[in-house]
């Protein structure tokens, strides 16, 4: 699957999003090493701190159901349909990725493409 199809998918994901109150909606795709692709929207509450990001909700899917070897992850995040800006993953966000995955997962951010490492290079880890 190419990164602007991964890419594509979390938009439609964005589509989910319950953000009443930051307005700003988040569609993440999280692709599998045997290719299969686990969405997931960002959750807002009125207790700001159990929102849950786009990410987390996709790699938390994919974990529940047995996957735990990544590819990529595609993120779009945007106040409107235009999803041409790149929305880089929260710091929670990141951590949470690298408990699961490698430093060389594709993190595809509209224009551009990073690995984890290069947005998280000193991820805690025990």
């Amino acid at each position: 699957m190419s990164d602007k199809e991964l890419l594509s998918i979390a938009e439609k994901a964005a589509e989910n999003s319950y953000a009443p109150y930051s307005g700003f909606h988040v569609g993440a795709a999280l692709l599998t090493k045997d290719g299969r692709v686990f969405t997931g929207c960002n959750i807002e509450n009125a207790s700001y701190s159990l929102t849950v990001c786009a990410e987390r909700t996709a790699l938390f899917k994919a974990v529940s159901e047995g996957c735990t070897e990544f590819e990529a992850i595609a993120i779009a995040g945007s106040k409107t349909v235009d999803f041409s800006a790149p929305c880089p993953p929260c710091g929670a966000c990141l951590q949470v990725l690298s408990e699961f995955c490698k430093g060389d997962l594709r993190v595809v951010l509209s224009d551009r493409v990073l690995t984890l490492s290069e947005l998280m290079p000193l991820a805690f880890k025990l």
